[in-house]
């Protein structure tokens, strides 16, 4: 029997993307494949991606990567969740907390309880029933796999970090494992005569480099899904209208918050995402409602530290690729869409990309069904990725043009349908394979000001008097363990310290 198994791959492009896939294939195939990866110095990368949500750490889990050692590397700190500032209304906040809120009960999430507590005045807002909320709010953060003598979890949380020396640290491993990086601008794509798949990639010296499936990390271009195979793109920017940011980054004032902000403005948001050496801002905002002028001088105004460096612009346009995957290419990272990273999820969809890669990872036959089934999977995430970030924008209570617009907009069916039910019932349903958890759904409805018109019927079981000293029990069984945790950036000191952290 002939041999079909794939032995070759080259990887256009390094960044988070090229080198987050060149460390798991070699961290789970690298055995049995020949991997190169083609960047350029020349070539700048976009590097805004420096928050994550907790799936992140079962990449870093996957590659084998000690979780000190990558927080010292990447000058990173740790992440509970996002605080929103004026996305409801101005002078609102809430924040959407990793992890488990309140304890569910007779056979009912809790949240049912919350939404009668909150009807009949014996309910705190929403919060105060998470553990993660309780310990952002405090600034302290600890490893703490559950509430000590509790059956609630205790904190899950991600990270934040500086991009570009994630793709250092990743390459580091990569090259231990057997990696070849080649420096080289690509120049030309040569397609197979007959069946159009990408043969070789030419170099401006004028090396070839052959290979057999080819992942492209080229960013924005799309060198090889876009240029040379014509995928197409589909456009959301009807839905998702802000289509440039202006990012720079700021000397720290005071101690890093363990969550990221964002702050709406008059037409778009901006990002804070707290690292050990400096802070990462940004303004994400539509140019047909704002100037480039106008959203650098907001940034420049509302920063916390003194600029490190000159803002630098951006431009986008949301949406994804027809095809994530297309002949014998595979997209990853910008060259496949791009979701404005207002959940954190830009880094979770390369490694998602990649997850789903490695499941359905192909033969030398490239079967259809295979392809097809990878490009309804992907197609599916950033759909309903794309969906939760819609919601943030329409449901808002804002005058300003821009904000009046968007309460307007015509939403995607499922996201219509998903809103409507919550309206009626007070019920959200995560289904097939889900990003966003319920509670998720849950923190951003109801931060956003949109109240059910009812709750569970189950949640009448209880009196009135059973129903509030169950809410209060549960807010002081998150709350006061939180008080006890070490300072964030106390535990950050004794555990991964990055050796300068001042560095830029």
């Amino acid at each position: 029997m002939n041999d079909s198994r794939i032995r070759d791959v080259v990887i256009v492009g390094g960044g988070t993307a090229g080198w987050m896939a060149a460390a798991a294939l070699s961290a789970t195939m690298g055995e049995q494949l020949r991997i190169r990866l083609i960047e350029s110095d020349e070539i700048g990368i976009v590097g805004v991606g420096e928050a994550t949500i907790p799936a992140i750490r079962l990449f870093n889990g996957l590659v084998g990567i000690d979780e000190d050692q990558f927080l010292r590397a990447t000058q990173g700190t740790f992440k509970l969740g996002i605080e929103f500032q004026n996305w409801g209304r101005i002078g609102e906040s809430y924040m959407h907390g990793f992890g488990q809120i309140g304890q569910s009960l007779d056979l009912i999430e809790f949240w049912q309880y919350w939404l009668r507590g909150r009807r009949e005045g014996v309910a705190s807002e929403l919060g105060r029933y998470s553990f993660n909320q309780a310990a952002a709010r405090e600034g302290r953060f600890a490893r703490v796999s559950r509430i000590p003598n509790t059956q609630l979890d205790g904190l899950s949380y991600a990270f934040h970090f500086d991009a570009s020396l994630y793709a250092r640290f990743l390459r580091s491993i990569s090259e231990q494992r057997g990696v070849q990086r080649v420096e080289g601008k690509i120049v030309d794509v040569n397609l197979h005569p007959e069946t159009g798949f990408v043969r070789s990639v030419t170099l401006a010296s004028g090396e070839e480099h052959q290979g057999e499936l080819f992942i492209d990390c080229s960013g924005f271009r799309g060198l090889l899904i876009e240029q040379a195979l014509q995928t197409g793109y589909e456009d959301w920017s009807h839905w998702l209208p802000c289509d440039r940011a202006i990012a720079v980054p700021t000397a720290n004032v005071g101690q890093p918050r363990p969550y990221t902000q964002s702050i709406a403005h008059p037409a778009g948001w901006q990002w804070r995402i707290p690292l050990q050496h400096r802070t990462g801002n940004g303004h994400v905002f539509s140019s047909a409602w704002m100037g480039e002028d106008e959203a650098t001088r907001i940034l420049l105004d509302t920063v916390e530290g003194e600029p490190l460096a000159d803002p630098r612009t951006i431009s986008f346009q949301t949406g994804m690729r027809k095809k994530a995957w297309n002949r014998n290419v595979v997209s990853l990272g910008l060259s496949s869409g791009f979701i404005e990273p207002l959940e954190s999820t830009s880094i979770h969809l390369v490694q998602n990309g990649i997850a789903r890669l490695i499941s359905h990872f192909p033969d030398r036959g490239f079967a259809q069904a295979n392809v097809d089934a990878y490009n309804r999977r992907i197609a599916y995430e950033f759909e309903r990725i794309r969906d939760f970030i819609v919601l943030h924008y329409t449901a808002n209570q804002r005058d300003e043009p821009f904000w009046k617009a968007m309460q307007e907009v015509e939403l995607p069916p499922v996201l219509r349908d998903k809103i409507d039910l919550f309206k009626a019932t007070g019920r959200i349903f995560r289904e097939q394979e889900d990003l966003f958890t319920e509670v998720g759904w849950l923190q951003v409805l109801i931060g956003q000001n949109v109240v059910p018109d009812t709750y569970h019927p189950l949640a009448d079981v209880l009196t009135r008097e059973e129903l509030a000293g169950f809410l209060r029990d549960i807010e002081t069984i998150v709350s006061a363990p939180a008080l006890r945790l070490p300072i964030h950036a106390d535990f950050i000191a004794q555990h991964c310290a990055a050796e300068v952290a001042h560095a830029a």
